[in-house]
């Protein structure tokens, strides 16, 4: 029997963060590295990936920064080849690269829709799909999927009041199909010991954070504040982890009580 803190350990696993470098995928990235792994950050941005990669190995980490655009499949089956044939296992996916373009019901263009739909929903799918296959062969992994609050109920505008900030309408119906999805992977991939789990943060404060959105913001959660990095750690360290090794099929809101009001 391991000791608690054990079950937190990724030692020896290899992990894959896509939108490694953003707001949620840092902090992911950071603590899948604290607790032992090797992590592939990745994103379309390469050279922002790398920079952020060498930051982590410079701090004792094993990190490494690779270029992943979720609406080419050839990209995607490419660095799955290149993570097998330098780790020869993959243990650990984070769903969470996301492309936003348009705006509300009034001003989102169908081609904007399809656009964002090529990474949010197709670019999901097939990076569930091919990078879950060698966690099939070796009988074991752990596939995280980042929803957002706006994934479980629908957006409060308010918050947005005296901003240049909105919530784009092709955001809430691709984080809602990502809760779907994980049901969906985590049935199918359950008999062969791949465990599908998500997370849906709500907003994480940035220093470019506007002032008027933090106050609205705040006001409507439990805990009366937005969140910090550190609190997308622990839920990610915990999915990724053997701490919630008989967990699959769930979503944990990670939002200071936000969908429970």
């Amino acid at each position: 029997m391991k000791g608690a803190l054990d079950l937190f350990r990724l030692d020896g696993k290899a992990a894959l963060v896509s939108g490694g470098t953003g707001i949620v995928g840092g902090p992911i990235a950071e603590a899948l590295c604290e607790a032992g792994a090797t992590v592939v950050v990745a994103s379309r941005d390469v050279d922002r990936c790398r920079a952020f990669a060498q930051r982590l190995s410079d701090q004792g980490a094993k990190a490494e920064g690779e270029r992943l655009d979720l609406s080419s499949e050839q990209e995607i089956r490419d660095l799955r080849d290149r993570i097998l044939a330098r780790h020869g296992r993959l243990d650990i996916l984070f769903n969470n690269a996301v492309a936003r373009a348009g705006g509300d019901l009034r001003h989102t263009s169908a081609g904007e829709w399809e656009e964002t739909m090529r990474v949010n929903s197709t670019g999901v799918f097939l990076a569930s799909q091919i990078f879950s296959e060698p966690m099939q062969a070796q009988r074991a992994g752990s596939i995280i999927n980042i929803s957002s609050i706006y994934g479980v109920v629908g957006p409060d505008f308010s918050i947005y009041e005296g901003t240049a900030i909105s919530n784009p309408v092709n955001y809430s119906f691709a984080k809602s199909g990502i809760i779907g999805l994980t049901r969906y992977l985590s049935s199918f991939l359950g008999p062969f010991g791949v465990r599908v789990n998500c997370l849906s943060p709500g907003g994480v404060w940035t220093a470019d954070t506007p002032e008027n959105f933090v106050m609205n913001y705040s006001r409507r959660t439990l805990l009366g504040r937005m969140a910090s990095p550190d609190d997308i750690k622990g839920a990610a360290l915990f999915l990724a982890s053997d701490a919630s090794a008989y967990v699959t099929g769930q979503n944990i809101p990670v939002d200071g009580g936000w969908t429970s009001i």
